[in-house]
């Protein structure tokens, strides 16, 4: 799942897409995908991609926050979160300096 989430992310145009492997770091979650969009617009299209995509897979969200304002959108799938912000809203929050200690996975999308 977080490579089909990574590959959407790159055909949306997201930048700084980072995966984060976070099983030995939180009990919540086993990833988080970070990436951005440059502007709201393109946060929640990256993050309505991921759901169609995902939904065609018979897999939903099990939460989701951020939609309406888009700055920071957060997709909660159990296994992996993903994080999609604004070029702002990441510099503002920093979670890959938050979650330092979190090795940073390599994708193998294009």
């Amino acid at each position: 799942m977080i490579q089909a989430m990574a590959q959407v992310a790159v055909e949306k145009k997201a930048t700084g897409i980072v995966i984060l492997d976070m099983k030995n770091v939180c009990s919540y979650t086993d990833y988080f995908l970070i990436c951005s969009g440059r502007s709201t617009r393109q946060a929640k299209a990256i993050a309505d991609e991921i759901r169609i995509q995902l939904k065609q897979e018979g897999v939903s969200p099990m939460h989701v926050e951020g939609e309406t304002r888009g700055d920071w959108v957060l997709m909660d799938y159990l296994s992996v979160v993903a994080h999609i912000f604004t070029p702002e809203a990441r510099d503002f929050y920093r979670l890959e300096v938050l979650w330092k200690e979190a090795p940073r996975v390599e994708t193998a999308v294009s």
